[in-house]
Parts: C-alpha cells; sequence; structure tokens
C-alpha cells in the first residue's frame, strides 16, 4: 500500500484528533435507545424522531428489536458535532446479549453510561460499568428519566459512587424533579438551560442565574472548583485570588481529570421530554478522548510473543481488528477497527492468525442498518468492510510486515440450549446454513449436530437470546424447525485428588506407536478454571522434544472436552508427572497423545465426579405487597435469597439459583406481581447445587 503524502498524512491526523469513538451503555429499559436518537434528531443526521415504544428508533432497526422494544444487536452511526465527528454506538442492555457489549467497548474510546433517575444503579448497569474498567475507557454518567415521578439525582449521583466505586462529579443539575422537571443548570458556565418545546428540545436557550438558582447551584459548584483545582495549579491560583475563571481553563482541567479517569461527569436529562441532551453531546467533544489520546494498542508478534506497541498514526502499517460480523442479503459484513495505519477500497490485508490475504472489495461508513460508501479509512476509523472471505470475529488484518496479533475477544460460554429439528432433509440443508451464519455473526452460540436423530443442539446465553434466534430463522431464512425443551449445560469437576498411568503400545497400519504418561489431579476451587502442566523435570528437551511434550498436553485438553459425565471438565489442575520411552527407546507423537488421554479419563474416573449446574444471579424489585409471593417463588425454584434492601420505595431481592429452576421464571413472576416486579438474570458461576 502507497504512503500517504505529508499533507495527506498530517490532514488525516488532524481528523483523527476530532474523532470520538463512543458506546451507549446501560440497564435495560433506562432510555439508551430514546437518548441516542435524540443525539442523531440534533446533530441532524434525522430529520424525525423516532420512538422505541412505536417501534421506529433508528438505532433498533431488527424487526425482533422494534416488536420487543428492546436493543439486540449493537448498531453504529456516525454524526457531527461542534468541530467533532462522533461514531456512536447503542449497545445492548440485556444480559443474554452482555458479549455484543463487551466486543464494543473492546474497540471504543470512550463511553456515555445512562442511568434511571428512579432505580438508579441496576444489575446490568454494573456489569456493563464494569466491563468498561476492564478496557480502560473514560466514562460520562447520565441520570436520565428526571421528569418521572419518584426521580432523585442527588441519590443516584451516590449510588454511582458506592456501588461503583466511581467519581461521580455532577456538571449539569436539574431544576426541578419529576413533574417539576424543567430545565438544567450548567455548573460549568453557570447558566439555566431552557430546551424549547416548540422545537422538540433542538433550540437551547441559555439564561444567566437567579438568585433563587444561584443559591440551588452553589453546594455543586463549589464542588466541582474543589475537584479540579486539584487538577490545575493555575486554577487553584486563581480559585484562591477571588478572580474570574474562565470556562475553558475548567474545560481543560475536566479534560485532564476524564482521560486519567479521576472524574466521571454527571448530567441530568430527560431524553423523552427533550431536555438535557446537547450538554452531554457537548461534554462527548470536549471531554472524552480522540483515539490520539488513548494508549498505543498492545500486540504480540505471533512468531516470537514479543510485544509490539502500535501507536494510532496513519503513517505506521495498517492494523485492523475485526470485532463484529454481519449477514446482510447474503452477503457477509465485517465490522472493523483501525488501529493505525489506512485502508482503501479494494485494499488488501493479511489475516495474522491463518496467514491468508483477504480483500477489501467494498469499504462503508457506518448509518445504522445503512452504509455509506468509503473510498478510505484511516486510524481510528471505525468502518465496514465487505469482501472478506475467511476473517472471523477477533481476528488482526495487517498491511505486509511481521504476523502481529491484538488481543482477541473474551470467549464467552453458553449455558442454555434448544434442540432444532428440522422437518426433512431439504429444510436440514437450509437450517444448517442458517445456524452457519448465525454462529459466524455471534460468538457466543455453539451449535452440535446428533447425526442419529438429526437434531441441532444449539447453546447460548440465556432463553431470550435463543428465542430471537429462533425468530430471525424464520423472519431471514424462512426456516421453522421443531423446537425441543429448553436443556441446561452442565459442566463437571472431581471429587478428591487421583493418580493415574496411561499406556499406549499398537501399531496404526504398519507403524508402530508407542506412549506412556503418568499423572495427577487435584480439585480447584470453584471458578479457577482447568490447568494443565508438566511437573519440574518431566519433559526436559532435549530428551524430550516439544513436538512430543505438545503432543501429551494435547491428549490431555482434548480428553478434558468430555469427562466421565459426558460433560467439559471444570476446576481441575492436572500436572503431567512422568513421560516414558520404550526400551528401545520409541515413543511417538500420536502414542503420547493417546496414552495421556487414556491416563487422564481413568484419573476423573478414580478421583469421582461432581456435575456443576450453571448458577445465576437474580435480581428482582417488586412492590413490597407482591414481597412474600416473590420469596415463595423463589424458594419453589431452588432459589437461595442473600439480600432484600429498598430501592425508589420498592423492595429490592438479591438471590441465587440454578438456572435449570428458572425456566419459565419471568412468567410465574409477572404472574404473581400483577406484572408489576422487574427481573434481571446473571450467569454467575457453575457449581454443584
Amino acid at each position: 500500500m502507497d504512503a500517504p503524502s505529508p499533507l495527506a498524512a498530517d490532514g488525516a491526523q488532524n481528523l483523527l484528533s476530532r474523532l470520538r469513538n463512543i458506546g451507549i451503555i446501560a440497564h435495560i429499559d433506562a432510555g439508551k435507545t430514546t437518548f441516542s436518537e435524540r443525539i442523531l434528531y440534533y446533530s441532524e443526521v434525522i430529520h424525525r424522531m423516532g420512538e422505541v415504544h412505536e417501534g421506529a428508533a433508528t438505532m433498533d432497526f431488527m424487526p425482533e428489536e422494534q416488536e420487543r422494544g428492546i436493543t439486540i444487536a449493537s448498531a453504529c452511526i456516525t454524526c457531527p458535532w461542534l468541530d467533532c465527528s462522533i461514531n456512536l454506538v447503542d449497545t445492548p442492555g440485556h444480559v443474554d446479549f452482555t458479549v455484543e457489549v463487551e466486543r464494543c467497548l473492546r474497540v471504543l474510546d470512550a463511553a456515555v453510561g445512562i442511568f434511571c433517575a428512579v432505580s438508579g444503579v441496576e444489575p446490568q448497569s454494573e456489569t456493563v460499568w464494569r466491563q468498561a474498567d476492564g478496557f480502560g475507557i473514560p466514562r460520562l454518567a447520565v441520570i436520565n428519566k428526571m421528569d418521572r415521578p419518584g426521580a432523585d439525582f442527588a441519590a443516584v449521583v451516590r449510588s454511582i459512587r458506592e456501588r461503583l466505586g466511581g467519581n461521580p462529579l455532577p456538571l449539569t443539575i436539574p431544576l426541578g424533579e419529576g413533574e417539576k422537571f424543567q430545565a438544567v443548570l450548567d455548573l460549568v458556565r453557570q447558566e439555566k438551560l431552557l430546551f424549547a418545546a416548540g422545537t422538540r428540545g433542538k433550540s437551547v436557550i441559555r439564561q444567566a442565574f437567579s438568585a433563587e438558582e444561584a443559591d440551588l447551584a452553589a453546594p455543586g459548584r463549589e464542588a466541582l472548583m474543589d475537584a479540579l483545582t486539584l487538577e490545575d495549579d493555575q486554577l487553584l491560583e486563581l480559585y484562591l485570588k477571588g478572580a474570574e475563571i474562565a470556562p475553558e481553563l475548567l474545560d481543560a482541567a475536566l479534560r485532564k481529570a476524564v482521560l486519567a479517569g479521576r472524574i466521571v461527569p454527571v448530567f441530568a436529562a430527560s431524553a423523552l421530554r427533550n431536555i438535557g441532551v446537547q450538554p452531554v453531546l457537548d461534554a462527548v467533544c470536549r471531554y472524552l478522548p480522540s483515539p490520539l489520546d488513548r494508549p498505543p494498542a498492545k500486540t504480540r508478534r505471533a512468531d516470537t510473543t514479543e510485544e509490539v506497541l502500535i501507536p494510532p498514526s496513519v503513517q505506521a502499517r495498517t492494523c485492523a481488528l475485526v470485532f463484529k460480523v454481519v449477514f446482510s442479503a447474503g452477503r457477509k459484513i465485517h465490522f472493523l477497527r483501525l488501529y493505525s495505519g489506512r485502508l482503501r477500497e479494494g485494499g488488501t490485508l493479511t489475516n495474522a492468525a491463518t496467514a491468508k490475504v483477504e480483500h477489501a472489495a467494498r469499504l462503508y461508513r457506518l448509518r445504522a442498518d445503512r452504509r455509506e460508501s468509503l473510498e478510505e479509512a484511516f486510524a481510528g476509523d471505525i468502518v465496514a468492510v465487505q469482501g472478506l472471505k475467511e476473517a472471523k470475529t477477533g481476528d488482526t488484518l495487517l498491511s505486509p510486515g511481521p504476523p502481529l496479533l491484538l488481543e482477541s475477544l473474551r470467549s464467552w460460554r453458553p449455558v442454555i440450549s434448544l434442540a432444532f429439528e428440522p422437518k426433512n432433509s431439504a429444510e436440514g440443508e437450509k437450517l444448517d446454513q442458517a445456524l452457519q451464519a448465525f454462529c459466524a455473526e455471534d460468538p457466543t452460540l455453539l451449535v452440535e449436530t446428533n447425526e442419529a436423530t438429526g437434531q441441532r443442539l444449539v447453546s447460548g446465553m440465556g432463553e431470550l437470546h435463543l428465542e430471537v434466534l429462533a425468530d430471525r430463522m424464520r423472519r431471514e431464512w424462512g426456516v421453522a424447525p421443531r423446537i425441543g425443551n429448553p436443556q441446561v449445560l452442565c459442566r463437571e469437576t472431581i471429587a478428591a485428588p487421583a493418580e493415574n498411568t496411561g499406556e499406549f503400545d499398537r501399531n496404526l497400519g504398519d507403524v508402530p506407536h508407542y506412549g506412556h504418561v503418568e499423572l495427577r489431579v487435584t480439585p480447584r476451587e470453584r471458578g479457577a478454571g482447568t490447568r494443565a502442566a508438566f511437573a519440574p523435570g518431566a519433559a526436559e528437551p532435549p530428551e524430550w522434544p516439544s513436538a512430543l511434550a505438545e503432543a501429551a498436553l494435547r491428549g490431555v485438553r482434548d480428553a478434558c472436552c468430555s469427562g466421565p459425565a459426558g460433560f467439559e471438565v471444570e476446576d481441575t489442575d492436572i500436572l503431567i508427572t512422568r513421560l516414558r520411552r520404550k526400551a528401545n527407546g520409541l515413543c511417538t507423537v500420536p502414542g503420547l497423545h493417546m496414552a495421556a488421554q487414556q491416563a487422564l479419563r481413568q484419573a476423573l474416573e478414580k478421583a469421582g465426579n461432581l456435575i456443576l449446574e450453571p448458577v445465576m444471579r437474580v435480581d428482582i424489585v417488586v412492590p413490597e405487597a407482591f414481597l412474600g409471593a416473590v420469596i415463595a417463588l423463589l424458594g419453589a425454584r431452588s432459589a437461595r435469597v442473600e439480600e432484600i434492601g429498598d430501592q425508589s420505595g420498592q423492595k429490592q431481592v438479591r438471590a441465587v439459583a440454578p438456572m435449570r429452576g428458572l425456566f419459565g421464571f419471568a412468567t410465574a413472576l409477572r404472574s404473581v406481581s400483577q406484572g408489576r416486579a422487574g427481573l434481571m438474570m446473571q450467569f454467575l458461576r457453575f457449581d454443584s447445587v
């Protein structure tokens, strides 16, 4: 790929400094999509606001999203504001689609967390906030739905501090709460902001504080100055002198603190009533990072494992991560984040994982369900590419040079499965094509085929996850297979330590093979995972070349896929204590592989097995009048109540329960609470029940 001219490179770097890649994250029903719709309307990307409850939101374009009124797949759209270009990603709030949030946060530079002014920090709010913590990305917080009865701005700010461990700092506060909410007070510029109802909030009227409003804003302004004078000595000096402080100085100090993760700016809003959205957009441009403000991307060389840092420069080698794959009109579309370099339409890239060359036939800017053709994309961009044949989610794509691997996406283990059975062989072929496409899109889906029954066992993250899959299959592929009852995916572990020896001595064809493996298995604590290793001196070179040692380890790992009960082995330490050759020196790769499998299977049987079921965290918010019925329902489902608290005048029940007891639980909960209970279920761990 030709190097860009210095002038073009300077221009691209300047554009890069004005780029913001942000995600909207929150608990389900906090108002993410409604808020995103206002952003698009005020930035003039759309000229008519669609509402979630009408099934007309721009970002919820899938029929399944419009019918359910929830976000299922993340949607990306580019919009302008001030002098910046914002790549906005609206992410799902339902726990079944948590992986969709995580793979988006992996490639974003910042996030905006939306919180309900009544419910505050909810279970999925915590999950997505912790995911953002894991990626170290700066955030803003918006306390939405300030117009709802029971709204409490101060309580939600406290909740962010106490439950999320953040350092929230309000930059706008509400003027009135609940039905009295009418405007916000800007603590940085000391102005009241009114949003003209006649323009659907598009016109912002700025007014100086009245005496009463100044008194209301004074504690917040003082807290703001206390926080920012710690960031800037010049600001501290001016403040101590009592001098007038320009808002631009406060903006600079805020940006410094936000980029360092020391402050989370907080804003009051009601997206549905079109109040308070524009100050958040201003803050995205003023305080959140461009790709240039983020640390260089970390890669490792595939051939040496050496760590290599990739700076966000258009003049550097092209390096991109595939973070999502979708099928549109039968064609595969790959979503890429470019970390460095540039990519032209028609250009080629090498897949670092497979060393195969991929051709980027078409390049697009994302517009939710529509795409806008691009000639060229630069470092920092998030784009869609058509024409890549074999690239998968998590793959690294590079221009020519040494193979480098970006950190891939975390793997998620499914916890529930459904049996899909086609009516005939023709439908079976179409079903397999559909499942192959869905698995390429969604790395949390797994499919196994039972050749005897013809059933396809499809595993996913929850009931809703698989319900949506079945709906999409009927709608997009015209396939309506018979669907069996949900089944829980279990794991197994060992009850006690054990040792065993495996020996393989056989001719395969005319070739003799031999292997002898001795090993020991020990149980680990829950959630620790399974670990396989050699004891010191057990496989030292040159007596044991790496190919032979790796064969033994591979045999152990293969045997872990199916223990004595037929489930994947969890939470077990496997130590290979000795490898042996035959008297004549014979020892082969297949021999050691088979001997290791044999040794482990027999050791697991000796150790005794425990079945581990998926255990779920259950959070319920319910009026006190129905508390007794909810606790009785939980008891009938083998749940253990851990905590009962108060939340905004309602009772919050936190429990843990085996997943097998939670099939149909949402329907039963609606019945006993007359539809007034809120429910969130989240996978916690595999454990014996």
